[in-house]
C-alpha cells in the first residue's frame, strides 16, 4: 500500500506540481486548496501533511495547530515565510519539519520519504519486544527466534 500525502496550497501551480510528482513516485495524493478545505478532507488520514503557511481564510498555522492533537503523522510546512521567527513559530505550532519555497522537488521527495521512513520505523517497533534471541510482535501476534516463525495458537500467544 502506498502512502497517502496532503497537499494543501491556495497556489493551484504549486499543487499540480507536487501532486504530479508525488502520483507519478506511487503515492496517494490528496490535494486540497484552503485551510478550510483540508480540515474537511483530514479524515481520508494521510500519512504525511504538506501545508503551506500564507494562505487565505484558515492559514497553515491555524490548520496545523487545530489538527495536532488529532493527527500524529508528520506535518511539513512549504512556505515562503523564510524568518527564523517564522519557523520556530511554526515548529511550536506542530510542525516536523519546515521547507522554503522556491524548492527543489527531489529534495522534497527525500525529506518526505525520510519523515516517512522514521515514521514507519517508529509504529512497527513500539509494538515489538525482544527477550534474548525471542522476539515479540504485539501488534501481529506473532513469535520468532533467531528469525525463525514459532507457530502460535491465540491463547499460547496470550501466555
Amino acid at each position: 500500500m502506498s502512502a497517502r500525502i496532503m497537499i494543501v496550497d491556495d497556489e493551484p501551480g504549486i499543487v499540480d506540481v507536487v501532486q504530479r510528482y508525488f502520483a507519478l513516485s506511487g503515492y496517494e495524493v490528496i490535494a486540497a486548496r484552503s485551510g478550510e478545505e483540508a480540515l474537511k478532507k483530514i479524515s481520508c488520514r494521510p500519512d504525511l501533511i504538506l501545508l503551506d503557511i500564507n494562505m487565505p481564510g484558515l492559514n497553515g498555522l491555524e490548520v496545523c495547530a487545530r489538527i495536532r492533537a488529532h493527527v500524529s503523522c508528520p506535518i511539513l510546512f512549504l512556505t515562503a515565510r523564510i524568518e527564523s521567527s517564522d519557523k520556530i513559530i511554526g515548529f511550536q505550532a506542530g510542525a516536523d519539519d519546515y521547507i522554503v519555497k522556491p524548492f527543489d522537488l527531489d529534495e522534497l521527495g527525500a525529506r518526505i520519504a525520510a519523515h516517512l521512513r522514521r515514521e514507519q520505523r517508529r509504529q512497527s517497533n513500539s509494538a515489538v519486544r525482544f527477550f534474548g534471541e525471542l522476539a515479540l510482535d504485539y501488534s501481529a501476534r506473532t513469535a520468532t527466534i533467531n528469525s525463525q516463525s514459532i507457530p502460535l495458537s491465540k491463547r499460547e500467544f496470550e501466555i
